[in-house]
């Protein structure tokens, strides 16, 4: 065989023929003889039906499903895919390029046969594909019923058109060069020749890559594996040095404490100090290393773990500003003084022109909030530690807690009509009890003429009073009563009954719904809420606090705050869960009493630490709307005494105040 022939071989490749080589090297008699058929038959037989075609992709599906996916990654496979029951399609065993030759140069219609390359199979085009292609390569449509000279269809109606669309000859510059396009070809190619327009290079794939370097910026990693590249190895430092320093040699002591220590535990390396390369012996574990390094290369498991870049200020909810949300305390306006001993409780009259006070001195003391003067004080002789005015201001009475005994006290304002009344209503001739349920045992109302008073006489300590908003009832609670720890007194009839529900715990405080006939028991774990009218428990609030100290309620009654003695501070929405909406660590120390305002969006809570923290409690009649908690203000101002600090706080009725009451003996008035 001469050189000219192994060449032509070499270049012959039938397997990778494309649709120009066919057509190039194809039979040229065949198609210079069949011309004129061939044209008879695009005119004449253009509606007959055509031979179907093996290798038609709309009528045949393909056999391989893999899909868009580059046939470079079967490669290496023995199969170039998978058909459509999941089946791997074996690569055919392919002819060397003596065979080939032989076999194209035997058959007579080897040139028709294309390799599909997809498949792996050959296809052999049919005489109408033959046509079409070859109406391709002259630039003439595919299809020979296709008129590309079809008679104009003029779009404008001419009839009875006195003036055509335009008379006016056409411009010379439709029939010469455009100047300026040659201007700007000449800038381009200016341009390219100086390097100020550059045209992206193909990119070269390395056909090679480094079994153990860092690869992870390959394209052929990244593009479409997950591809995670192995931790590098430590870099050797001064320790590795063939002549470190001297600080970088153990001594024999720490070699042999090495000894003790577990394998794990103990260098890989102890350094060594050499004169010389020359006298550096071989690594007694290079082989040992090399081994565990392959070992955690392929056996360590790696995740990829995804690095979130978060600004914390986005994270803080966005709040109103302070100076939006005034009116709100901020300043101690004025301070009541006359006590000589902690101030327990506080509580102010429904129009907001008195307060009450109760002491550790054993006095109850009126006073007027505008000037801070002393108007009453009644000697009680024992540590009153709860007083409560009534919310009617046609009865100007006034409760107070000594020990086991609850005072009714007539303040003495009014007028005289009010004064009759209140005097009527605070006169009892013999001393009454309530036989039913045995009440005689543990309650009776008696007549104090010292004070002119009623005095509600229980057998434990009473540790909480609060007035219903009819000011007829009222509601006292004895955490060591049992069963009877919770009584609801009638005072125009002298009544007194329990709580018809069994308590579960120790219960600190009870409160009345502002609108409605719902009664809230706090226990030292949870928040019971029962209807009086249907006698059966509605809800149970889960605290999650370790005791609470005390209980307030919105104004509107389906919100309401819970303090708690570990300083934090709960928001129930009622309406949303039975668990807190918010929980507030605001204090250090235990928290004492919680508050609302009547009429502002506003909440406080005071602690022993001896201030009182302002809130800003907006609740919003749109259900789908979350309540505003902001907090707002610090007031200081007391001192503490005896470990304790402020006592009790309350809002003015009408003004944007808070009384505070402080174990220092001392009251103080907080505006805005």
């Amino acid at each position: 065989m001469s050189h000219q022939e192994s060449q032509k071989l070499d270049n012959v490749n039938p397997l990778e023929t494309r649709v120009e080589d066919v057509i190039e090297r194809g039979d040229n008699d065949f198609l210079d003889d069949n011309h004129d058929q061939d044209e008879h038959s695009e005119s004449s037989q253009s509606h007959q039906a055509v031979d179907e075609s093996d290798s038609s992709e709309d009528e045949v599906a393909p056999r391989n499903t893999i899909g868009d996916v580059p046939l470079e990654w079967y490669k290496d496979e023995k199969h170039i895919g998978y058909d459509i029951a999941g089946r791997k399609i074996t690569k055919k065993e392919r002819r060397d390029k003596l065979d080939s030759f032989l076999a194209s140069a035997d058959d007579s219609k080897n040139w028709r046969k294309i390799y599909d390359e997809y498949n792996d199979e050959e296809v052999e085009l049919t005489k109408e594909e033959i046509k079409h292609i070859r109406r391709l390569l002259k630039g003439k449509a595919p299809h020979a019923e296709f008129d590309p000279y079809a008679p104009y269809v003029d779009w404008f109606k001419w009839d009875d058109a006195k003036h055509p669309l335009s008379n006016a000859p056409e411009p010379k510059r439709r029939f010469i060069p455009s100047k300026w396009e040659s201007k700007k070809v000449v800038e381009y190619v200016r341009a390219i020749r100086k390097g100020l327009i550059k045209f992206d290079q193909p990119k070269e794939e390395p056909r090679f890559y480094r079994l153990w370097g860092d690869d992870s910026s390959s394209a052929d990693r990244t593009k479409h594996l997950a591809y995670i590249p192995p931790p590098k190895p430590k870099l050797p430092g001064h320790e590795e040095s063939y002549n470190p320093s001297l600080e970088y040699i153990p001594t024999q002591e720490e070699i042999n404490s090495y000894q003790l220590l577990y394998e794990e535990d103990r260098p890989k390396f102890i350094p060594k100090k050499f004169t010389s390369f020359r006298s550096i012996p071989a690594y007694e574990n290079a082989i040992k290393d090399s081994f565990e390094r392959c070992l955690d290369l392929y056996l360590c498991p790696r995740v990829r773990k995804k690095r979130i870049n978060i600004d914390p200020e986005s994270l803080k909810p966005k709040l109103p500003r302070r100076n939006d949300l005034r009116p709100y305390p901020s300043t101690c306006y004025l301070e009541y003084r006359g006590h000589e001993g902690a101030v327990l409780s506080i509580s102010v009259e429904p129009s907001g022109q008195w307060i009450a006070s109760g002491s550790k001195d054993g006095t109850v003391r009126i006073w007027e909030v505008e000037t801070g003067r002393c108007l009453r004080v009644w000697e009680i002789g024992e540590a009153v530690q709860l007083v409560a005015w009534n919310p009617l201001p046609e009865l100007p009475v006034l409760a107070a807690s000594v020990g086991a005994d609850v005072l009714i006290l007539n303040t003495g304002f009014g007028n005289e009509e009010e004064q009759k009344r209140v005097k009527e209503l605070l006169h009892i001739g013999t001393p009454t009890s309530d036989d039913s349920d045995d009440m005689s045992s543990f309650l009776s109302w008696i007549q104090d003429e010292k004070y002119d008073c009623i005095r509600l006489r229980h057998y434990r300590t009473v540790s909480s009073i609060e007035w219903h908003r009819k000011g007829d009832y009222l509601s006292t609670v004895m955490p060591a009563g049992e069963s009877r720890a919770i009584l609801i007194h009638q005072l125009s009839k002298r009544l007194t009954q329990r709580l018809p529900f069994k308590l579960h715990g120790l219960p600190v405080s009870s409160v009345f719904h502002p609108t409605r006939s719902i009664f809230f028991v706090a226990t030292k774990k949870n928040v019971r809420v029962y209807d009086l009218l249907k006698q059966k428990l509605i809800k149970k609030l889960e605290t999650q606090l370790r005791e609470v100290s005390s209980i307030a309620v919105h104004p509107a009654g389906d919100n309401l705050i819970v303090g708690s003695k570990e300083g934090k501070l709960c928001w129930f929405d009622m309406d949303l869960s039975s668990k807190p909406y918010k929980t507030l660590k605001c204090h250090p120390k235990d928290i004492t009493k919680v508050a609302f305002h009547r009429s502002y969006p506003l909440f406080a809570s005071c602690s022993d630490d001896c201030t009182a923290y302002i809130f800003h409690g907006m609740v919003y009649a749109d259900l789908n709307q979350n309540p505003l908690i902001v907090p707002l203000e610090i007031l200081r101002g007391h001192t503490s005494y005896d470990g304790r600090g402020v006592m009790d706080c309350k809002f003015h009725p009408r003004q944007p105040w808070l009384f505070t009451a402080g174990a220092d003996s001392s009251i103080k008035l907080y505006c805005h």
